[in-house]
């Protein structure tokens, strides 16, 4: 595995820059469609980042709808559930909208949403014809900034009560997760595409743990919250969507 820079040197403070790629994407004809080739109906599953819900990603939607793909949420409200037990949900919608749209579905995964999609074309190559992550340390899921280990620890803490829905202290290397680990680890399907977009400005992911050696490694200068909604993240997701092998099996 790639090791990670030292968490406490991310550039947090960078994150600020989300609300002007908002207003540089508002401002784009690609936003509106131009110069995005017609999705065909092909489908789209959309995974959000920890502590986020799928409206975290509604004008990804609402673009990729727009441009002619058959969008599917993941059903993840807030993304602070177990790992294994958040991927089976998520399972059940990808083999949902494979069915309903007659071939496989893309994936397009935010941060932890990534980890999921990369876990799910591990299980499932039969229903996933690419994923594409944004910011996803899948190398090193560990590699994030203090204060997101901090929310993930406080989270942690809950578990230990039983809460209902969130992560405990066991989902790090208890036997509950250890399916999820060992298969975001495994070996990438051949037959499935993969995109990886990374910021080396990311605040809250090191850039290095998204390196999949399985992936097509495309960067940008981004914000880690920014991605969902930066034009460059857009031009690379239509890209990608494009190439993924759209037929069933």
């Amino acid at each position: 595995m790639t090791t990670p820079s030292l968490p406490l040197l991310l550039p947090i403070w960078l994150e600020g820059r989300a609300g002007l790629e908002l207003a540089e994407l508002m401002s784009s004809p690609l936003f509106y469609g131009a110069s995005v080739r017609d999705g065909g109906g092909s489908p789209v599953l959309l995974v959000p980042g920890f502590l986020l819900g799928d409206d975290s990603l509604g004008l990804m939607t609402s673009w990729l709808r727009r441009t002619g793909y058959r969008t599917e949420s993941s059903g993840l409200v807030y993304n602070v559930d177990c790992s294994e037990a958040s991927v089976r949900r998520v399972a059940d919608r990808v083999e949902r909208l494979a069915e309903r749209a007659g071939r496989r579905v893309a994936i397009v995964g935010q941060s932890r949403g990534g980890l999921y999609a990369r876990v799910l074309a591990v299980r499932r190559p039969d229903l996933v014809a690419g994923i594409v992550t944004l910011g996803s340390p899948v190398m090193v899921p560990a590699a994030v900034h203090p204060v997101m280990v901090a929310q993930a620890a406080a989270i942690a803490s809950l578990g230990l009560f039983q809460a209902p829905g969130v992560l405990s202290w066991q989902c790090v290397d208890g036997a509950c997760c250890r399916t999820f680990w060992a298969d975001l680890a495994a070996p990438f399907p051949d037959t499935v595409g993969y995109e990886s977009i990374y910021s080396r400005t990311d605040g809250i992911v090191d850039w290095h743990a998204c390196l999949d050696p399985a992936a097509a490694h495309r960067e940008v200068d981004s914000s880690h919250y920014g991605m969902s909604v930066n034009v460059a993240v857009y031009e690379l997701i239509a890209a990608a969507l494009a190439s993924f092998p759209a037929s069933a099996g």
